[in-house]
């Protein structure tokens, strides 16, 4: 259902030709207002502090003060305002991070017009969006997780300690320093964990720790 009133939205990426298309894009919506644009995140803060406004749609990737940071700052000083990433980056551990620190929406800039109106409208009635491209990711990786992490529930707590060590690059020394064990101790750990876990080689347990969570 489209707004009553106009939604008056800020236009931020360091590409002025992305916010001109922007603008072109949306200038004939009649319950859109763009009330201003701005190159990085300190005019859009400079901006905010000047006109009053509804929303942002942002860019997550600009020199200074990034989308991440400015989006942090306008949650902490306007908390009504919603704010909408708009990016290329897909990498799932950026995107649940920006959900965890407060984003109202991602969107892809591979997006169309149609699916940007809906988040515009979603957001404006109070719930998130995010691009159907993104909600399959994420999905996804719920469900990896969710196998990796059944496959680590028989494991005991120093197997686990011994599994992320391997899986950042340490050596059966260097992880026996770090454990207080011999590196036999760690390399029968090892043994051991392929076994539980059904893989073959360091690699498959790399994957599986990573899945899990266990490291980043």
């Amino acid at each position: 259902m489209e707004p009553k009133e106009p939604v008056r939205l800020v236009l931020c990426d360091d590409h002025c030709i992305v916010t001109d298309g922007l603008k072109r894009l949306l200038q004939d919506v009649p319950w859109v207002e763009c009330v201003g644009t701005a190159n990085s995140g300190q005019e859009a803060i400079f901006l905010l502090e000047h006109v009053p406004a509804d929303m942002v749609i942002m860019d997550l990737t600009m020199p200074g003060m990034d989308g991440a940071e400015t989006m942090g700052r306008i949650k902490l000083r306007w908390p009504e305002i919603k704010v909408i990433i708009l990016t290329m980056n897909d990498e799932i551990g950026v995107i649940r991070r920006l959900m965890d620190q407060g984003a109202d929406g991602y969107l892809l800039k591979s997006c169309g017009r149609d699916e940007l109106l809906r988040a515009v409208q979603g957001l404006h009635a109070g719930r998130k969006h995010f691009s159907s491209e993104i909600t399959e990711a994420l999905l996804v990786k719920r469900t990896e997780t969710a196998a990796s992490d059944a496959r680590l529930s028989g494991l005991s707590v120093r197997e686990r300690e011994v599994l992320s060590a391997l899986a950042e690059g340490l050596s059966n020394k260097e992880i026996g320093e770090r454990l207080f064990i011999s590196p036999r101790t760690v390399d029968t750990h090892r043994t051991n964990l392929m076994k539980k876990v059904g893989v073959h080689n360091l690699a498959g347990l790399v994957r599986l720790a990573v899945s899990a969570g266990l490291v980043s």
